[in-house]
């Protein structure tokens, strides 16, 4: 009888699945139409993350809206063209397919020069864009006309930055094991372990940035035996960290005499500091970084917003790393891009609520309503409507709402 009653609890479940799946949601706001939302295949160095997972076109679909994929955007992470036909995404030919239809850009990475010039009037952009430190993508995006959204300038109710986070969690994780990499003697470091052994010292590692970064990139050092110090203004930030992982840290408040002392003390350094959609401050001078001994390492995961030291410039993971003073910098904008496949889950986890958002309402709807959403617009119809941008910039800036 058990075995009977759970074949026919089975047999349902699958029936509701496919019933249900196979039934699109119409849930498109009154006198909004169908949305078109296109998928352009990530072109950035060794970048092989996709905007939308199968899943998450599945649910637009379900929703009444139509998705095209350009061929090969999710191969590099195994979701292959076939597994987004199958839940009735379009797959095209070609980036300027995707561009010349969709109405909705589903982006991982900024775009590139030939990509910005793709974009249109009448187009959303939602993907990362970091414009404080990149004036040639700012003009382009204001010359498109098109309306942009920043994934890491939306908020939440308690302030913080949910599209940014996970891929911050995953800088912060990946910056140990980067950093741990490039302190071996082949990669130029100092060839020092970052746990040591009995009888020899741990490596002294210093994160600059108590944030998602930070904490996750505290939590990767600790596990790996690291001697581990924390730096930041926030002693809000200080003391969560401080309650995380107790005296297997120390927690000290960000001045210049700080920073200096264990900066130039210190075999791997993490930067991590952030400033929501404005160029990161530079803690670390050329000087502090010519004082460091030979062979430390810097992991800059601020390289996104122009980096936290004077000496950094972006790299990719094709060549990843230089040498200034004997000190190696590691400054790979897309950190993340590494492991693709984690970090397009947890990405679409993440963006997918406000693509629907996008798609239901009608993207001047949706970022009306919510102001969280509306925080993420930094370019809207020729005008930069991010206040730090413009003044990375020295440009006018214009209030989103009445861009809109």
């Amino acid at each position: 009888m058990y075995y009977y009653t759970k074949l026919i609890q089975l047999f349902s479940e699958k029936y509701f699945f496919s019933v249900f799946y196979n039934r699109p949601q119409n849930k498109i706001s009154q006198g909004v139409t169908a949305m078109k939302i296109g998928v352009p295949k990530e072109i950035k160095n060794h970048e092989y993350r996709v905007g939308l997972l199968p899943a998450s076109a599945l649910e637009l679909i379900h929703h009444g809206h139509q998705v095209m994929v350009e061929t090969g955007a999710g191969e590099g992470i195994g979701f292959l063209d076939e597994a987004y036909q199958q839940v009735g995404a379009e797959i095209v030919a070609s980036a300027s397919a995707v561009f010349s239809e969709a109405e909705l850009i589903v982006k991982v990475k900024e775009p590139l020069e030939k990509e910005r010039a793709l974009l249109r009037s009448g187009q959303t952009l939602f993907t990362y864009l970091h414009l404080a430190p990149d004036l040639a993508q700012t003009q382009d995006l204001i010359d498109s006309n098109a309306v942009c959204i920043a994934y890491e300038t939306v908020t939440d109710a308690a302030g913080r930055l949910p599209l940014l986070a996970p891929m911050s969690e995953v800088a912060g994780r990946m910056s140990i094991q980067a950093g741990a990499m490039c302190l071996e003697k082949s990669h130029g470091g100092s060839g020092v372990l970052l746990g040591g052994v009995p009888g020899s010292p741990q490596a002294k590692v210093v994160i600059l940035g108590g944030g998602v970064v930070g904490r996750n990139a505290t939590m990767m050092a600790v596990g790996m035996g690291a001697d581990v110090t924390v730096i930041d203004r926030s002693l809000d930030a200080l003391r969560h960290i401080d309650e995380c992982f107790g005296n297997r840290v120390q927690t000290l408040f960000s001045t210049q005499d700080t920073v200096h002392r264990f900066v130039l003390d210190a075999d791997l350094v993490v930067g991590s500091v952030l400033i929501p959609g404005a160029s990161a401050p530079k803690l670390i001078s050329r000087a502090m970084i010519q004082a460091m001994r030979q062979g430390s390492v810097l992991v800059d995961v601020a390289i996104d917003q122009g980096g936290c030291s004077e000496t950094s410039t972006a790299t990719t993971h094709a060549e990843p790393t230089y040498l200034i003073d004997d000190v190696v910098h590691y400054c790979v904008a897309n950190m993340p891009g590494a492991v693709a496949r984690t970090s397009s889950l947890a990405l679409n986890n993440a963006t997918l609520p406000f693509v629907l958002e996008l798609a239901d309402k009608g993207i001047e709807c949706a970022l009306q309503d919510n102001g969280h959403l509306l925080n993420g617009l930094n370019v809207c119809h020729g005008k930069v409507t991010n206040a730090s941008v413009a003044q990375a910039h020295d440009m006018d800036y214009h209030e989103g709402l009445t861009v809109l």
